[in-house]
């Protein structure tokens, strides 16, 4: 019996897409369920402790349910914030111990609180390098603080230019112009509320420090106002919750490509977004190119050392930063300049309106150094030694960013445990923070006083605080944000003084930063 050349391939083809079909559902049997029960009985070997790996999900629905009911309603002041923000990691927590793991999905996520651990994990950049992130999510922003290996380097480099304290020295000016027309915008709501008596009353802080910080970040990042850059600010916040809302479900590969209303939305946003940083950037562009003068703003500082490093290597692709990764860096710097320093500030005045004494005294600062109506300039405000304490003791009580994560790609030691490949790593700064075994039996408290001598005598040479990260990728724009937030806070303390209203709700929430869910509502007095 002959068999015919075309029956043969077709034979093949049928093995082969038979073949297909057995590895691609063996891959995904793997990835749901073999994988997992193999890292967690490798972390188990190791000494950590969780939920036994539950399908597809992990830990995910039960953190949803729970964060759902912890974000239900407000919590007393004096209440223990960890088990509002982050109420899944808090029960983990006390239930298995510091060294304990969750399940995102089908990876395990393990909990780093030991600081000499932590600073191996933040110093070790090729060990331990940041996760891969759900696709969609990466839409709000890439830049900086999502880049690995040399492309890191590249655009450290180039953007550490932008913020050397010469620079940021420049843009004060800037930050005095923002911080004061919010606090002219305050005294007219208080005559609006009062007419005459304008000498007191409430406002909601938060929707105004969001302003005012977005109209900061505008005019030393692209020399424009938020007014100009308010669409930007709008649409990014928007991502952001949608970011959130991504986060907490398990990313399937392929997943952002079905187009379910989450998705389109995220594209249509990430577009808009794209399109309005891309004419700016252009216009910047030419401007350059027809001879004229960078600005002495993040963006012309950025775009000129980017310039500089083509022009001397020529066009090596290797080489300076293309539109695409300009306009990334300009994402992060809309989306991370105005969330870190309008957080500081609102968690700031909310437990100086709690803790008036610590008002009294850096209010008192203030007026020793500037008086009652002299604008602070650079030298004066890094003279500013309370506040400072009071903005570490705020950072310390409420991280803009809860935990930093990292993983391994393959099987690494970190000191006397043996990580497996595909675990990650949580670094959570909401435990480190206050964890009485660092701090002290009073860690939860509000006392400044702790940091009298420094960050490095407060925490004992330890790395037990890192609200800016740590390590080589410690936040770039950290000093600009401490500079921008003592600026703002020099002003308000001349002008007011403040205490919480009685509609204010304590209800602190994670939207990528910690964030007041409610608002902040303060009463405002003004002192002259």
């Amino acid at each position: 019996m002959e068999v015919s050349s075309s029956s043969i391939l077709s034979l093949c083809a049928s093995l082969v897409g038979i073949l297909i079909a057995v590895t691609w559902i063996w891959r995904v049997v793997d990835w749901v369920w073999l994988r997992p029960k193999r890292l967690e009985k490798g972390l188990r070997k190791q000494g950590f402790k969780g939920n036994p790996y539950r399908f597809l999900f992990g830990d995910l629905k039960e953190s949803s349910k729970l964060i759902k009911e912890a974000t239900s309603k407000p919590i007393n002041l004096s209440d223990d914030v960890n088990p509002r923000i982050f109420p899944f990691l808090d029960l983990t927590v006390k239930k298995y111990g510091k060294d304990s793991f969750i399940w995102i999905g089908p990876t395990p996520r393990v909990n780093i609180t030991n600081p000499q651990l932590l600073k191996d994990i933040l110093t070790k950049l090729d060990d331990f390098p940041k996760p891969r992130v759900n696709p969609l999510v990466l839409l709000l922003a890439t830049g900086l603080a999502n880049y690995e290996g040399d492309k890191w380097v590249k655009h450290r480099r180039l953007i550490n230019q932008a913020f050397h304290m010469e620079k940021l020295k420049h843009m004060v000016p800037a930050f005095y112009v923002s911080c004061n027309e919010m606090l002219t915008k305050w005294e007219q709501l208080m005559v609006k509320q009062n007419g005459s008596d304008k000498e007191c009353g409430e406002i909601d802080v938060w929707p105004y420090l969001q302003n005012m910080t977005g109209d900061v970040i505008s005019r030393t990042a692209f020399g424009s106002s938020y007014e100009e850059a308010k669409t930007i600010f709008q649409l990014q916040k928007e991502q952001a919750e949608l970011a959130m809302k991504a986060l907490r479900t398990v990313y399937v590969p392929g997943w952002r490509f079905v187009p379910t209303t989450l998705n389109k939305r995220m594209k249509q946003l990430d577009k808009q977004v794209q399109t309005l940083l891309k004419e700016l950037i252009n216009k910047r562009e030419n401007a350059m190119r027809a001879g004229e003068a960078a600005n002495d703003d993040l963006l012309g500082i950025m775009m000129e050392s980017n310039f500089k490093e083509i022009k001397e290597h020529g066009n090596n692709k290797n080489v300076g930063m293309s539109i695409k990764d300009v306009i990334e860096e300009c994402k992060l710097f809309y989306f991370a300049g105005q969330e870190t320093t309008s957080v500081l500030l609102v968690w700031t005045m909310v437990l100086l309106s709690r803790f008036p004494h610590w008002q009294a005294r850096a209010r008192d600062e203030v007026l020793q150094v500037f008086g009652d109506n002299m604008t602070p300039d650079f030298e004066g405000l890094s003279h500013l030694k309370v506040v400072t304490m009071i903005f570490y003791e705020v950072l310390r009580l409420y991280p803009p960013a809860i935990f930093i994560n990292r993983t391994v790609h393959e099987k690494t030691q970190l000191g006397n445990i043996s990580i497996p490949a595909g675990v990650e790593l949580s670094l959570p700064a909401i435990l480190v923070h206050c964890d009485t075994e660092l701090w002290g039996e009073d860690a939860k408290e509000f006392k400044p006083e702790r940091f009298a001598e420094g960050v490095s005598k407060a925490t004992k040479g330890q790395v037990s605080f890192f609200p800016f990260g740590w390590g080589p990728r410690i936040c770039v724009g950290q000093n600009l944000a401490m500079v921008e937030a003592k600026m703002a806070m020099a002003l308000i303390l001349q002008r007011f003084t403040f205490e919480l209203s009685p509609s204010y709700a304590h209800a602190p929430i994670a939207i990528l930063t910690l964030q007041p869910q409610y608002g902040a509502h303060l009463i405002l007095h003004k002192r002259y």
